[in-house]
């Protein structure tokens, strides 16, 4: 796939940017991205910069021009069930804090990464931004999703206050190297891959994967979502939600068998009913983030996981 605009070296060459999160999945391309189009990159660590305390939120963002905002508390749904609570306190006290300090500090541009999450159980698909209100999201991602959720709030509000500039994409499910693997907090992408690779090495008969496999996501990969959250920064000017993914819908049951396929794996797949399948259906039209900031997904899904697997083996 092809097409869509780039971030320029005119905009970000010299330029000072905070990257919260940015030793993580997504915030370790974005830094990649950044150090490659010449900005001068800061990623604040744990160690002194725990943002659910303001002043030292304060301390991460000081000196920005551009603050992009990936830090979060998150995992998959047997994580969000386990741990609603700090799913939604901390979330909710790093997006406040980040906002705050950020205006406070004279940052130039917030540009603050939400997630799919924040969408209603039952929307109509594809998903559209008018439609995030219109209903409470799926019971497991809730206190996860809402907190994100809040962050259009404050990005609205603090846009109409303070004339503060700030962005929230939406962002759909991520994948690709470095992802999080551990089967206890992964998303379903690195989780499949582990299960298929382990699998296929034991030489098992079966992997067992949760739910029906009826249900759909959409994945982005993560290079794809790094250029979006640049190209946010260089060219959206709204705080209205604006949907980043590459508006395909991927069944659970499709996806398992393209991670079998690719892992060599030619066993059984076991489908668990008694687990949850999650949100019944998601994807997004992409259609606002393309008008907007000239945005549109490149990597196919079958490259991605090509790329995501052989990073995998490699990394383990």
């Amino acid at each position: 796939m092809s097409g869509g605009a780039d971030p320029t070296l005119e905009f970000w060459s010299g330029r000072a940017v905070t990257v919260t999160g940015g030793a993580g999945f997504l915030g370790s391309a974005v830094v990649r991205d950044l150090r490659g189009l010449g900005a001068n990159v800061r990623v604040p660590t744990h160690e002194g910069h725990d943002l659910r305390d303001g002043a030292q939120a304060r301390a991460a963002v000081d000196g920005a021009e551009i603050v992009i905002h990936l830090a979060a508390r998150v995992g998959g749904i047997g994580f969000n069930r386990a741990n609603p609570a700090p799913l939604v306190y901390d979330n909710l006290m790093m997006a406040g804090n980040i906002f705050e300090q950020s205006r406070a500090a004279g940052v130039r541009k917030l540009v603050s990464a939400c997630t799919v999450c924040a969408y209603p159980k039952f929307t109509p698909v594809p998903f559209r931004e008018e439609d995030l209100w219109d209903g409470y999201p799926e019971e497991s991602n809730a206190p996860y999703g809402l907190a994100k959720k809040m962050m259009l709030v404050l990005s609205d509000a603090y846009r109409r206050q303070y004339g503060f500039d700030s962005v929230v994409p939406i962002i759909a499910n991520l994948y690709g190297p470095q992802d999080n693997f551990d089967l206890e907090s992964s998303h379903v992408v690195p989780a499949m891959i582990r299960k298929y690779v382990e699998a296929g090495e034991r030489g098992a008969e079966t992997v067992t994967l949760w739910g029906t496999g009826e249900a759909s996501r959409e994945f982005v990969y993560v290079d794809d979502a790094a250029r979006a959250l640049l190209l946010a920064a260089e060219r959206l000017q709204v705080s209205d939600p604006v949907n980043v993914g590459n508006g395909r819908e991927t069944k659970i049951r499709t996806l398992a068998e393209a991670i079998a396929h690719l892992t060599g794996f030619d066993g059984q797949t076991v489908w668990d009913t008694s687990k949850p399948d999650g949100q019944p259906t998601r994807y997004l039209d992409v259609s606002r983030a393309r008008e907007l900031m000239g945005f549109e997904a490149r990597t196919t899904l079958e490259d991605g996981l090509q790329a995501t697997i052989a990073w995998y083996r490699r990394a383990r």
